[in-house]
């Protein structure tokens, strides 16, 4: 007798095997039955889907009658009549409406080409990113149709596959600093994020913010950083930049480190040469200038003067 009547009683149309990190799970069994319920719980959307066409979105949690009060809300199926024998042949596809975040991080360097280093700079980054779906045509069109569940995993891998490329891209966009990314961080951030969301809005999915919690540099260069860092707490970029220097010239007669290190020592040592320079110029001209008020013949005061007033010597450099 049980087996006579075997699939014919009502069932039960909910989200089996909800986990948090699922995006989506699709019920497919054969037919829904006569009597049969619908249960949506909170954080849910309910997808009734017949061959890829999409018949009705419920979004409110709690439980349903399918019969009346699902089926007349359906857009072509609103005038089904389950028979003893007959139910509906139609897809259910329940998906996680809350905003995922993930965390993310370079799995080896990225080196960022520069025209100091041929083999470009090494850097590692890390931070977190958010996405949701937003589109469940796009999503049952490109995903649904091949997969019955759909994993946080799975988007962590498809974006993580193509972050380095990113990363190069707006890092090296107009030229940023690359010792101090980090202030540059919310800018790159943004020009990933828009990359990022062209890639999933074919899926359905859009990436809602995308954050650059730290760049990372190879430790003899982020201790070059840190130590300028530190320099100019103190004040006195005159004597740092006269330290600085000592140390580029100190390593390079050691030996250097990395050919990385050894170049943006070499760059930052320039770079303070030419500073140790302009700052003795300036010197320079304050004592000429400060000498030119006096007559250099006989020692009076020229007060901005051409010529002595005293002896009526010419004043060349006032």
């Amino acid at each position: 007798m049980f087996n006579l009547f075997k699939g014919q009683f009502s069932n039960v149309v909910e989200w089996e095997e909800f986990r948090d990190d699922m995006i989506f799970w699709k019920w497919n069994n054969n037919e829904i039955k006569k009597g049969s319920k619908l249960i949506i719980r909170p954080g849910q959307d309910a997808v009734f889907f017949n061959q890829g066409k999409i018949e009705g979105v419920f979004k409110d949690d709690g439980e349903y009658e399918i019969e009346s009060e699902i089926i007349p809300l359906l857009s072509t199926l609103k005038g089904f009549k389950f028979g003893f024998n007959s139910g509906i042949r139609i897809e259910v596809l329940f998906v996680n409406t809350k905003e995922f975040t993930v965390k993310w991080g370079t799995k080896s360097a990225v080196h960022i080409p520069t025209p100091q280093l041929p083999g470009g700079l090494p850097i590692r980054a890390n931070g977190t990113f958010q996405f949701k779906v937003t589109d469940y045509v796009k999503l049952i069109d490109e995903i649904v149709g091949v997969k019955e569940n759909y994993f946080v995993e799975d988007v962590k891998l498809r974006i993580t596959a193509i972050l380095d490329q990113l990363l190069m891209k707006w890092i090296s966009k107009e030229g940023k600093d690359m010792f101090n990314l980090q202030a540059n961080s919310f800018e790159i951030a943004s020009g990933i994020q828009e990359d990022l969301d062209m890639q999933l809005l074919n899926d359905g999915l859009t990436i809602t913010r995308f954050n650059i919690m730290s760049f990372n540099y190879p430790k003899e260069i982020q201790e070059m950083i840190t130590k300028s860092a530190s320099h100019g707490m103190i004040g006195d970029m005159h004597r740092y930049k006269e330290v600085a220097f000592a140390d580029s010239l100190s390593n390079e007669k050691n030996g250097g480190g990395s050919p990385a290190t050894d170049i943006a020592g070499m760059m930052m040592g320039m770079n303070m040469a030419k500073e140790m320079i302009r700052d003795n110029d300036k010197k320079e001209t304050k004592s000429t200038q400060a000498i030119s008020n006096f007559c250099p013949n006989c020692g009076t005061k020229t007060e901005g003067m051409n010529f002595c007033g005293n002896c009526g010597h010419k004043l060349v450099n006032n």
